[in-house]
């Protein structure tokens, strides 16, 4: 092979790398999310369901729901108080978050008031074992209903681990497996998945995030246009 056949059979050696990593990095990111409604709609007050629970802990809907108010009203909406929520649910006999899901959009403006709902739904909460490792996940999925309108502004999903909180393992198996051990009572006695509930909250339902939730008509980075 000559000087020139091997400059070009590197060129193309190159203009194929680069287009695989192109590919690779359009595959890895999430295209964008479309506001066309959430900006036509622009909600200023919201309503936070009581979150659906599909992981094996019980504490998981109240661990989520206590956390889930605070990014919203961080972000620039008025959120309606989370104990006059569940109080007006139980009143009308509704105690079970996937019943108080499927109650019609239009019911849930004509009792609240409020021109949008936030859906959350839990699929992991807790500390996992393994044999040289605990963890503690929390996984939350939501989505955001305009009550007038019954179009969906937004969804999303987020996730908060120990994880990535944890530093170079040290001392050996013997160490990591009295570590694994040890995390996983403190963890379980001390409800740590609430912590990571905030965490995941707040990559969810803060703003900015990517997309994520746009800023309320009470933030000072609200855009009207």
């Amino acid at each position: 092979m000559n000087t020139q056949e091997s400059s070009l059979s590197r060129r193309a050696a190159a203009a194929v790398l680069v287009g695989l990593l192109a590919l690779l990095e359009a595959c890895a990111t999430p295209p964008a999310f479309d506001y066309t409604a959430f900006r036509q709609n622009r909600p200023a007050s919201l309503l936070v369901l009581p979150p659906v629970n599909e992981s094996p802990d019980i504490k998981a809907t109240y661990g989520v729901l206590a956390q889930a108010t605070l990014p919203l009203a961080e972000a620039g909406y008025y959120v309606l108080p989370v104990s006059l929520v569940d109080e007006t649910f139980r009143q009308n006999g509704l105690t079970n978050p996937p019943d108080i899901h499927a109650v019609p959009a239009n019911k849930l403006r004509e009792i609240f008031g409020a021109d949008a709902a936030v859906y959350i739904k839990v699929t992991s909460y807790g500390t996992s074992y393994s044999v040289l490792s605990s963890d503690t996940v929390v996984r939350v999925e939501g989505r955001i209903v305009d009550l007038r309108t019954g179009q969906l502004l937004w969804q999303g999903s987020a996730s908060a681990s120990s994880r990535e909180s944890e530093g170079s393992n040290q001392g050996g198996l013997v160490g990591l497996l009295v570590k694994a051990v040890v995390s996983q009572v403190l963890n379980t006695a001390t409800d740590a998945s609430y912590k990571y509930a905030g965490m995941a909250n707040q990559r969810l339902l803060g703003a900015p995030q990517k997309n994520g939730v746009l800023f309320g008509p009470r933030s000072p980075n609200y855009q009207k246009d």
